[in-house]
């Protein structure tokens, strides 16, 4: 019975993990390009106390054998990259991606950042930056004098000049994906960060070389369904219940025996 409360034990802890990222998909459900984390759990080693195929006689053998398992464990909580619904805002500064790929940012420590998060904005240089200032790459300088900026599905960012009926093509927008995007790691601020399980990232323009095209005055919002997640956390806290029972039952059954002594 010792097996059970620490088979249970693991369960409990595994459902615990389950919850804690059910709830941060739950609470960035308003986040702009945020993707939902899944929990992946895997079960623990076996212990065996009839193998499989021994020979029960010399004419016979054990077809299934004796294999009791040791509990669960989470083997990994990965983000699910599906595009998320997008919504209109009618400001000429918000991008959405329509597919694949990440817009690229400065960081402050001079590293490159990915986001898909295009709400941008301008600084007091001109350039187009995140909400936390990091700015885009490459980068983008918006002139003083501009009325209006137009931003195609390729990227080809255009600038409207006082009353100019033609604009002026001051950038072009690029795009990086990912062989695993999974494997990116996550800095918080809407921000991932390459790493040796992700890949180098792939560049080009929107809607070339499997990237999505551009569209201005979108904003992608968050992949979470709040309906799937409600429906997960019920079953995770249901599945964190009967684990919590099978260790109150293992207790009951050993505290029996040992009345027995």
């Amino acid at each position: 019975m010792i097996t059970a409360l620490f088979s249970a034990a693991t369960g409990m802890e595994a459902q615990e993990t389950n919850i804690n990222v059910i709830a941060n998909n739950l609470a960035n459900v308003n986040t702009t390009g945020f993707k939902k984390s899944r929990a992946n759990f895997q079960d623990l080693l076996y212990a065996s106390t009839r193998a499989v195929g021994s020979k029960a006689s010399e004419d016979t053998e054990v077809p299934s054998g004796i294999q009791i398992g040791m509990g669960t464990r989470t083997a990994a909580v990965e983000k699910v990259f599906t595009v998320g619904d997008l919504e209109q805002t009618g400001n000429e500064l918000d991008l959405a991606i329509e597919g694949d790929g990440f817009f690229q940012v400065l960081m402050p420590s001079g590293e490159t950042g990915y986001t898909r998060d295009g709400s941008l904005k301008k600084d007091s240089q001109g350039r187009l930056v995140t909400a936390d200032g990091n700015p885009l790459l490459p980068e983008i300088v918006i002139p003083e004098n501009s009325t209006q900026i137009s931003i195609g599905k390729s990227g080809a960012v255009l600038a409207f000049m006082d009353s100019e009926s033609i604009g002026t093509e001051i950038g072009n927008i690029e795009l990086a994906r990912f062989g695993n995007p999974s494997g990116l790691k996550s800095l918080g601020g809407n921000i991932l960060q390459e790493s040796t399980a992700s890949g180098a990232p792939m560049l080009g323009d929107p809607g070339s070389n499997g990237m999505g095209g551009v569209a201005q005055g979108f904003l992608e919002g968050s992949n979470v369904s709040i309906m799937k997640e409600m429906i997960d956390l019920i079953a995770g806290q249901r599945a964190y219940e009967i684990n919590s029972k099978a260790v109150k039952a293992a207790d009951e059954i050993l505290q029996q025996i040992n009345q027995l002594v």
